[in-house]
């Protein structure tokens, strides 16, 4: 027991230090970029009112007052801390901004996750089992084209179809005007039911459902190709070959042979998809008008506010690393084949 759990502890801790790694290059990176942008860091967070007295108690406050070396590691010392440091436009901490913006952006990534997988799986499945039929090649010809729309023209296309001119779904924002949700978990979603509320619950859920379905589109595309693929593969293996000559039905042979050998690149895929939907949803976000990281960081760009989008960036790239770190983990646990693989890779 102790020499199987051994490998798997080195694996999981190469990946630990392999993120924080990532994560302190992209912590160095945003610093840098904060360092080009134009303008005295102080001034603008004291105001332009402010007193060169004024200034230099910011100065010092932000770490700023020393060589670029001193700053550089003040800077790292409140990342640690989780101080991603002040905003220019309100003068309130960055941190504390983009946290109660996240879990809107959260839900809408996990509605459009949800998404993804209920219509490319088994579209993939499909698609694979009748590879030669005339059906097959219609279904790769949609998925491709409604992957490679533009974010932005697909999100207003249909909002003047569906919102605009059938009237089926709001056009934009999180919640329709006089309904009133108390801030529990910052989930609108989970807040509106334990608020007692099925009005606002599927009132919340209407105006998600459009953002999400915009924001979903480009990663079933992604998600279809790749399972299709390698569920063909799996299936043109000799044990299926072997399965189906024995008198296992096609279908027992699927689910019992053939999907559990595609959960592994399914994992794959949907962490990268997860991480990659929180940058496609600063731009849906900022379409439908609703509140997230993406609408906070759009208008921290329109104001210039220098640390709000670096901040918002630096967030982002928590997640991501963050569940790149949780799917390799899963991996080397449940799969001794990855194990294996890496070992080797080490040796």
């Amino acid at each position: 027991m102790i020499a199987r759990v051994t490998p798997v502890l080195f694996l999981v801790a190469r990946k630990l230090v392999g993120a924080l790694l990532t994560l302190f290059f992209l912590a160095t990176v945003v610093f840098f970029l904060t360092k080009l942008t134009p303008g005295d860091e102080a001034r603008v967070v004291a105001g332009p009112d402010a007193s060169p007295a004024e200034v230099e108690a910011v100065r010092d406050r932000l770490g700023l007052s020393g060589t670029l070396l001193q700053q550089y590691l003040n800077y790292l010392g409140r990342l640690v801390h989780g101080d991603l440091g002040t905003a220019t436009s309100s003068q309130g901490s960055v941190s504390s901004a983009v946290l109660g913006v996240l879990p809107g952006t959260t839900q809408l990534v996990v509605v459009a996750l949800l998404i993804t997988v209920t219509v490319a799986v088994p579209l993939a499945v499909r698609s694979a089992v009748r590879s030669s039929g005339a059906g097959d090649g219609l279904r790769r010809v949609l998925v491709i084209v409604a992957a490679g729309m533009p974010t932005f023209w697909l999100a207003i296309m249909l909002q003047n179809l569906i919102a605009s001119d059938w009237h089926v779904l709001p056009i934009s924002g999180d919640v329709a005007v006089g309904i009133r949700i108390p801030t529990i978990t910052g989930f609108t979603l989970v807040d509106a039911l334990l608020g007692g509320s099925p009005v606002a619950f599927w009132d919340v859920a209407a105006h998600l459902v459009l953002p999400a379905i915009v924001l979903a589109i480009p990663f079933i595309g992604q998600l279809f190709r790749i399972l299709r693929a390698e569920l063909m593969r799996v299936l043109h293996r000799d044990h299926i070959t072997v399965a189906l000559a024995a008198g296992v039905s096609p279908p027992g042979v699927l689910w019992r042979n053939a999907i559990p050998q595609i959960v592994n690149p399914a994992l794959l895929i949907l962490g990268a998809e997860f991480g990659g939907m929180f940058g496609g949803a600063i731009l849906v976000e900022s379409v439908f008008g609703r509140n997230g990281l993406g609408a906070y960081m759009t208008n921290a760009l329109a104001q210039k506010d220098t640390a709000s989008v670096l901040g918002g960036v630096l967030a982002v790239g928590v997640i991501v690393v963050a569940t790149s770190l949780v799917v390799d983990t899963v991996q080397i646990i449940r799969d001794p084949r990855v194990r294996a693989e890496q070992l080797g890779a080490r040796g």
